[in-house]
């Protein structure tokens, strides 16, 4: 386990953050670096033990979310098969090590527990896919062939983000939102109605997607805050929300890669209109490193990453909340999508950084995470 902060560091940092706290999030410019996550991990053990945070939010569907919540408080299998549906940046094997942890701080405070959730409504899930096609082979088998011409090439998705397949150039074509509402209309003439419903989640989850909606920004950010405000108040833990600083960030942002929508509210933006400053905002940004599939290179000159990468320091943080950084700023986004050729594109840009985070903790130097295997 690669940690670039001292523990004294580490302590002084969560410290800083949970000083007025009920809902900190806890964001990273890209979820494909070993140390990004490692800092964010280790952060989220330190409000959970010494700041008595009992709720962690991710960004992922309920369905999902209800998966990692049985696994940590005492379920059966093991961190990997509890991960094996969840969306394709938390299979990793750091994922897993912090679920391990939340299981054993769980087993050793069986009346104080964490718990763990999804921000997302239920999605569709691969088992839907299935659970269609066997209705359609019992029921009407001379449609199965045309069903599964819909449905093989758009479940994909749920290993490789459609965008990111067009990024890729790995996609079959025809967007999949089509092929989802093509499939649904066969599936409304099959003989009873079993998976009509599974069908229909199978339609929104398409629809919905970054390239159904061919928009980058969440699909509805103040859905996904109010999940985590009614856990909040039903429950009244603290909550810490990891996800990227796209949607961690409490003011408006403008994605580099779609600046033509301009600022657009985040899911952090509609936390802070509720909370005020009780939602506390962190980025964990880098300055360069190799992540695996592509070497993400020095950042622009003008780019927060340059200027905190300016001290060559391995890690350090600073609170925006103390005073003496303003103005508007562009900071390093790392996503799915990333071309190395457009980096001057990979970013995020916001009117105010101290709107938009409360505090700052960069890192010179990254690696890739471990995927977990199949």
């Amino acid at each position: 386990m690669t940690i670039l902060m001292t523990e004294t560091a580490l302590d002084d940092l969560a410290d800083a953050i949970a000083t007025g706290a009920t809902v900190a999030g806890l964001g990273e410019s890209t979820r494909f670096a070993h140390e990004t996550f490692q800092v964010r991990d280790q952060l989220f053990r330190r409000l959970v033990r010494r700041h008595g945070f009992r709720a962690l939010a991710v960004q992922d569907n309920a369905s999902v979310g209800t998966a990692l919540d049985a696994y940590v408080t005492g379920g059966a299998g093991t961190a990997p098969s509890a991960l094996a549906g969840a969306w394709r940046p938390w299979r990793t094997a750091e994922m897993a090590a912090a679920l391990e942890w939340i299981r054993a701080f769980n087993q050793d405070h069986p009346d104080d527990p964490v718990r763990i959730f999804g921000v997302k409504p239920a999605q569709a899930q691969p088992a839907d896919y299935d659970a269609v096609m066997e209705h359609a082979r019992r029921t009407a088998p001379h449609r199965l062939a045309e069903l599964a011409a819909h449905l093989e090439p758009i479940r994909t998705a749920h290993e490789t983000d459609e965008h990111v397949q067009r990024a890729r150039g790995l996609h079959p074509g025809r967007p999949f939102a089509e092929h989802a509402r093509d499939a649904l209309a066969i599936v409304e003439q099959l003989p009873g109605d079993d998976v009509l419903e599974r069908m229909r989640l199978i339609v929104d989850f398409h629809q919905r997607s970054v390239a159904g909606r061919d928009n980058y920004a969440g699909d509805d950010p103040q859905t996904w805050a109010d999940t985590i405000i009614d856990h909040q108040h039903r429950t009244g833990r603290r909550v810490a929300y990891w996800d990227g600083i796209a949607h961690t960030s409490a003011a408006p942002a403008t994605l580099g890669v779609a600046p033509q929508r301009g600022p657009q509210p985040t899911l952090g933006s509609v936390l802070r209109d509720h909370y005020g400053t009780r939602y506390v905002s962190v980025a964990i940004g880098f300055h360069h490193g190799d992540l695996g599939a592509v070497t993400v290179p020095e950042p622009a000159h003008d780019w927060l990453d340059a200027r905190l990468g300016a001290t060559d320091q391995p890690a350090h943080w600073l609170d925006l909340r103390d005073g003496g950084w303003d103005g508007p700023m562009k900071a390093r986004v790392i996503s799915g999508v990333y071309d190395p050729s457009r980096d001057a594109a990979e970013h995020l840009a916001v009117a105010s950084l101290p709107a938009a985070f409360d505090v700052l903790v960069h890192l010179r130097q990254v690696s890739a995470v471990h995927w977990l295997t199949a």
